[in-house]
């Protein structure tokens, strides 16, 4: 088997995950599909890339020596696409690439730059995973990406790209029925939720880690339900059927409440992120301020966030 730029992506996004089963969500494939992908590029090339054990997988000496050639290869195929599209799109167009995660607040944010920059091609990338749109801005293929970091689980920052503080310690709230007996308190424990099943993306940066962290804090083992799509997560937080950790700028569904959790033991830092050059300062000023206006207005108007804002000193200053 010769090796293919698709094969060296795969290595990369293992090593990057630190497991088979993570790379395969976030590239889209089976777990199965991709471990036996593994065996043939390393039987490709005669030897372990990877050694696999309950932590996960680590690359081998042998693993790091082509992974440390494969990343070179990848952003300049990454390059060389980016260009070819701008060629192809005609060059000269003014452009804006953004990429985030999912959350009310994009909506409103790609509202406000589009009132802003109506000569602007923006175009909008959305990922569950923060890890990944750092890498698509590392290798050219984003301007700025709007990200979280979990709080006690530092994102891996590839080199060169920097980024801008929008809120140190957002909370995040618990989503449940009102028909749950905790939907009556203006905070629940984590411990009131432990008969619950708790709703995980399995493809979420470190979301599963933080909640077993917030569990075991509070001595408890609860079920976990993994589910990725929206629509079904909310609907079987309205039957009672579950709970989830939710952003504090979410909007209740029908027959749901949103709740902050006591001592706010899950919180992220959100930042926009960029890459020297691919941006003015003047520029990302503004990309800033428009990104922190859609915040705000968002927070301000939730009831149950804005109560959290005023018992917590209100939104930085530079927001």
């Amino acid at each position: 088997m010769e090796l293919e730029v698709r094969h060296l992506r795969a290595l990369c996004a293992i090593a990057d995950a630190g497991s088979v089963r993570k790379a395969a969500l976030q590239l889209g494939m089976t777990q199965p599909s991709l471990t036996t992908q593994l065996r043939r590029i390393e039987g490709a090339v005669g030897g372990l890339l990877f050694t696999r054990g309950q932590t996960g997988s680590r690359p081998t000496p042998l693993g790091h020596s082509v992974l440390s050639r494969a990343r070179p290869i990848i952003a300049e195929m990454s390059a060389l696409m980016a260009a070819a599209r701008d060629a192809a799109a005609g060059a000269g167009g003014a452009r804006l690439r953004v990429g985030s995660l999912g959350g009310r607040v994009v909506t409103g944010w790609l509202r406000r730059l589009h009132a802003r920059l109506p000569d602007t091609d923006v175009t909008i990338h959305i990922e569950v995973s923060a890890g990944t749109l750092l890498q698509l801005l590392a290798t050219n293929q984003l301007d700025v990406a709007f990200v979280h970091e979990t709080e006690g689980f530092p994102l891996l920052v590839p080199p060169g790209v920097e980024q801008r503080i929008l809120m140190t310690r957002e909370p995040r709230f618990v989503a449940l029925s009102v028909t749950h007996p905790a939907a009556a308190h203006p905070v629940v424990g984590v411990a009131e939720l432990a008969d619950d099943a708790w709703i995980v993306d399995p493809a979420a940066d470190h979301e599963w880690s933080a909640l077993q962290r917030a569990f075991t804090t509070a001595g408890i083992d609860p079920r976990l339900v993994h589910v990725r799509d929206t629509t079904t997560a909310a609907d079987l937080v309205a039957s009672g059927e579950a709970v989830r950790a939710c952003q504090p700028t979410a909007e209740a569904g029908p027959g749901t409440v949103l709740r902050p959790l006591y001592g706010d033991p899950l919180t992220v830092e959100l930042s926009l992120a960029t890459r020297p050059g691919a941006l003015t300062a003047q520029e990302l000023d503004a990309l800033f301020h428009d990104l922190a206006d859609a915040y705000r207005s968002l927070a301000y108007a939730n009831p149950t966030y804005r109560s959290w804002l005023h018992r917590n000193g209100g939104m930085p200053p530079h927001t």
